[in-house]
């Protein structure tokens, strides 16, 4: 086998869930690791299930969370079209490469005809046990046939199934899984009324047109891949089979079954990488990157849902998990989607992240909020506040006072803090704030205060919290002098006059 080739292939049916990302993170990490390339492949051979602005959504959540494509659509390659609806040509030559060999027949059964056949055999399914009793190109005359397709009636094409074999799928994660062919009906192939085929037989000729090397995909497709064995089969492709890896499913984190949209809006957090609205309903659903989560986090925390790196390093770089990831240590089990593990992530990587990027980000809240804040000042606000959250869109409502100067007081804060001699000793403090000139220099500004403190014989609590309540309107806040730092004497000043004005 020769260069690794692995590939994404969502459809434009929606947002991007959660755990399609973590489906193209492995296929990244894979190709990366082992020099290949990856692709970006659009399924969109189901027209009915086709939203508007999906594709574009799905890409600009995967260059948000720094994962790069080699290939595939929008960025060129060799083995285009990429879009399987732009493909139509390609397909119709190896739906008739099966008709010609055998391997597929047509049908001709109405939605309704299917429909009583079901309610005439229990489980009913369209296999070796009951074509014969349906109307394809099987039980009807050739000539008939052919005068139904040339009239334009509508056909699909199935697969055909011989009953009794033992088809071996080779599963890097599960090992071999043996199915008997008895349990998997005539999958529909192709359909005439929209010339497209199906998932199965669009996935099989691209694969092997584009020299995919790998297929990683989700638990939930595991139950086509006997089916796509046969196809290799019956193409006589079986040397340029690629290997399968069925990815463990993300479970919901509490009781039993596969993490859902509703899941997040239960438990209140995203499901989707960025936020999406849906043009059909209207709806609009959170996504991480809105939510005030950091690309790196996300990346780190998904990576580690059903795969181990062998030791104990939790927090990780797309480099480490390049050079640690491998196929063989995921899981088989299920994963717990734990979404408080998932902003621990991101409290550890805003620890880390570049301070003039957190501002930035904290600038456009505060716009949206309607307040312009400058980024000198914003990058000392995260300076001193970024260890107090863990989501970078908590740092707006926490910080908002460092611009907006209270106008009302905590009730609670001043009936436990403002005694009756407060007011005395605050407007002697004022006095003498108002002597020290430099208030960047934060441990001189200190040790001034603590020692007229002393020689006044005033507590440090009962001048420090009046002191916070003055200048926030609430026991909150940074250090005490980190915060006169930021606001800077006139500001100190103005907020110490205001304060005194209102609380007797």
């Amino acid at each position: 086998m020769g260069k690794v080739r692995v590939r994404f292939a969502p459809s434009p049916t929606g947002a991007l869930h959660i755990g399609g990302v973590r489906t193209c993170l492995y296929n990244y990490l894979f190709a990366r690791q082992n020099g290949g390339e990856l692709v970006f492949r659009i399924e969109d051979t189901d027209s009915s299930r086709f939203v508007p602005g999906a594709e574009e959504y799905i890409k600009e959540s995967l260059e948000w969370l720094g994962i790069k494509f080699d290939e595939g659509v929008s960025y060129g390659g060799n083995y285009g079209p990429y879009r399987q609806s732009e493909r139509r040509d390609i397909y119709r030559r190896y739906v008739k490469q099966l008709l010609d060999s055998g391997h597929a027949y047509i049908a001709f059964d109405t939605a309704a005809e299917l429909e009583a056949k079901r309610n005439e055999i229990k489980n009913f399914q369209y296999d070796a046990s009951t074509r014969m009793q349906m109307r394809n190109s099987l039980t009807l005359p050739a000539d008939e046939v052919k005068k139904m397709v040339d009239s334009g009636e509508k056909y699909v094409v199935r697969a055909l199934i011989e009953p009794n074999q033992e088809i071996i799928v080779h599963d890097i994660i599960r090992g071999d899984v043996h199915v008997n062919s008895s349990i998997i009906d005539d999958k529909v192939l192709y359909k005439s009324a929209d010339d497209l085929p199906t998932y199965h037989l669009a996935n099989i000729v691209d694969d092997h047109l584009m020299e995919i090397t790998h297929v990683i995909r989700g638990e939930e497709w595991l139950p086509s891949a006997p089916l796509h064995v046969l196809l290799y089969q019956f193409f006589g492709w079986e040397d340029t089979m690629p290997r399968f890896a069925h990815l463990s499913l993300l479970l919901k984190p509490d009781g039993n079954g596969k993490l859902s949209k509703r899941d997040g809006d239960r438990l209140g957090f995203p499901v989707f990488p960025l936020e999406w609205h849906d043009p059909k309903t209207g709806d609009k659903s959170s996504g991480y990157r809105e939510s005030g989560y950091l690309p790196e986090a996300v990346i780190n925390f998904l990576a580690l849902l059903g795969w181990n790196p062998g030791n104990d390093q939790e927090l990780m770089t797309m480099d480490d998990l390049i050079n640690l990831f491998r196929l063989d240590k995921c899981s088989k089990a299920g994963a717990k989607f734990d979404y408080e593990k998932g902003k621990w992530f991101n409290k550890e990587y805003i620890q880390k992240a570049d301070e003039r990027l957190l501002a930035e980000m904290m600038i456009k809240d505060a716009k949206e909020a309607g307040v312009e804040a400058d980024l000198a000042k914003a990058i000392q606000v995260v300076h001193y506040m970024k260890s107090r959250v863990s989501l970078v869109r908590e740092l707006w409502p926490l910080c908002t006072f460092f611009w907006v100067a209270p106008e009302t007081f905590n009730e609670k804060d001043v009936a436990k803090r403002w005694k009756p001699e407060t007011h005395g000793m605050m407007t002697e403090l004022r006095s003498k704030v108002a002597e020290w000139q430099d208030y960047s220099d934060l441990e001189g500004f200190e040790a001034y205060v603590k020692e007229w403190c002393a020689e006044k014989e005033y507590g440090l609590g009962n001048v420090m919290n009046p002191f916070r309540l003055m200048l926030v309107g609430e026991l909150k806040g940074p250090a005490m002098f980190e915060l006169t730092s930021i606001l800077g004497r006139e500001e100190t000043l103005r907020r110490m006059d205001y304060a005194l004005s209102q609380l007797s």
